[in-house]
């Protein structure tokens, strides 16, 4: 590849597109960055550029690993297929069954398939977020199992930012014996060759980019003011994204998380940890070819990750909004997977399914066209524009296409 400030290949047909990648980094809207297609099997687009930290003094290599935060929900979700796909999880299933502790306060009927659509109630901690501590995971399960749900339990939508990992990790633990970062790797990215991991070791420190967060004050407060305007004055969709700002549920989920500031996120503690809502590291290119294998069959190299009726029940759209704590907004979810994620490409054609990440990334398979799609990134832009440059990725690509 001959386009300045990037390196890696792409296939001529698509030299749009990576123009377009080139073009984010090299006019300094993005730090560092990489992109990878899979399409039909094979890697046609596999690009990276940038700089691993704010100070430019490392250059974004082949190997880098990146923070992709709630992209991992549509990994962890990959791991709960396979379980639900082995007859050992069940969605219908009482949480409880698996999980005794959990069935206590308001929370006895949740069953697994609220969880994985974040229909639990329970998008929060209750009591204050133990931020120093990531690496305690018992800590943080037990906090949600003693809790009571913020809402009831299976009748609303209120996406789960953190708290997602802890619970479907938990089930996962409950069942398999392994925590959901170790199932992972040995289950899908060894056998698969798979450069992501939950919960980063020792050696990996070396290679992880770090993430330039912002604060979003500016926007939380302008929806704020959406909670004093009449109905009258409100279409379907404004009116859902006022209830769902008066309601606080956002507040609950996204600023108390702990994640703000740049520190907590580049902290060894946290890559160390496995949360598994919000701190995989890995790749654009093992992520592309996770959701290719997904979107071509579910087996590569005689190793069956999934089959393809079982990928076509946990992509099918088993939740629909407003959700509750993403102001109001018609998110759709498969068993995990968004399957529809406004303001983002997730969605926009039908066989999508994926995850998105507060950071910008957005990876998705596309079942009708037989592809994946990863696009990760380590500089946060602001709400309007988070995902302005995997936008401009995916319409060039599709246009090329």
């Amino acid at each position: 590849m001959n386009i300045e400030g990037i390196s890696g290949y792409c296939d001529p047909r698509f030299e749009k597109v990576a123009e377009i990648f080139s073009s984010s980094i090299n006019s300094g809207y993005e730090l560092g960055a990489s992109l990878a297609v899979e399409h039909q099997g094979e890697m046609v687009i596999n690009l990276w550029g940038g700089y691993q930290d704010e100070a430019r003094s490392k250059l974004w290599q082949e190997d880098t690993i990146v923070n992709v935060f709630s992209v991992t929900k549509g990994v962890v979700a990959t791991c709960a297929a396979r379980l639900i796909e082995q007859g050992l999880l069940d969605i219908d299933q009482k949480v409880s069954y698996y999980w005794p502790e959990y069935g206590c306060n308001g929370k006895q009927d949740t069953k697994v398939i609220d969880l994985l659509c974040h229909r639990a109630g329970m998008f929060g901690f209750q009591e204050e977020l133990p931020v120093d501590e990531w690496r305690n995971w018992q800590k943080f399960t037990d906090l949600l199992a003693a809790q009571a749900p913020f809402r009831v339990p299976g009748e609303s939508q209120g996406y789960h930012a953190l708290t997602f990992g802890w619970l479907v990790g938990e089930v996962i633990r409950r069942i398999d014996g392994r925590s959901v970062g170790t199932y992972f790797s040995e289950e899908i990215a060894k056998p698969l060759g798979l450069d992501f991991k939950i919960g980063v070791v020792d050696s990996d420190l070396s290679r992880c980019a770090d993430t330039v967060m912002v604060r979003n004050e500016s926007a939380f407060t302008v929806l704020k003011m959406m909670a004093y305007l009449p109905d009258m004055l409100l279409s379907k969709s404004m009116r859902d994204a006022k209830g769902a700002v008066k309601s606080g549920d956002y507040s609950v989920a996204f600023t108390a998380r702990g994640l703000d500031g740049d520190d907590p996120v580049n902290s060894t503690e946290w890559r160390l940890a496995e949360v598994p809502a919000a701190n995989g590291h890995g790749t654009a290119a093992s992520l592309a070819k996770l959701y290719g294998i997904l979107s071509t069959g579910g087996s590569r190299n005689g190793y069956q990750l999934l089959n393809p009726e079982t990928i076509k029940h946990v992509t099918s759209v088993h939740s629909d909004g407003p959700d509750t704590v993403l102001f109001g907004l018609p998110y759709q979810f498969g068993l995990g997977y968004m399957v529809n994620s406004p303001m983002t490409p997730i969605g926009t054609n039908p066989g999508m399914f994926g995850h998105t990440g507060i950071g910008g990334e957005v990876t998705f398979g596309d079942l009708n066209n037989n592809l994946g799609f990863s696009f990760v990134n380590n500089r946060q832009h602001s709400l309007g524009n988070l995902y302005k440059t995997a936008n401009n990725l995916t319409k060039a690509f599709y246009k090329a296409l």
